[in-house]
């Protein structure tokens, strides 16, 4: 069963149009066959500061979402090194 996904606001205004269109599809392909269909067996969980997020690898990018039932809240895609820095700043309001 498939879950619903909704994105952060910041996602979209913010981390969206940072990527290039090869980037965004890869992405699209990965959010709708992993992500939405497994997030638990995919994803992986993430500690210390950001404990209780969950993160999908995506080449050199990196996919950071919450499970909530069967609703994933994406908070935020990012390239690798700069993910958790943008996430441990606080993207948690929804």
């Amino acid at each position: 069963m498939a879950h619903t996904l909704r994105y952060h606001h910041l996602v979209r205004k913010e981390d969206l149009p940072k990527l290039d269109k090869t980037t965004k599809t890869r992405m699209g392909k990965a959010i709708e066959t992993r992500l939405m269909e497994a997030p638990e067996e995919y994803g992986e969980l993430l500690r210390k500061t950001l404990k209780g997020y969950w993160k999908l690898r995506v080449r050199d990018y990196r996919v950071v979402f919450v499970v909530e039932g069967k609703e994933i809240m994406v908070l935020g895609i990012r390239y690798r090194r700069d993910i958790y820095e943008v996430m441990a700043e606080g993207r948690t309001d929804k």
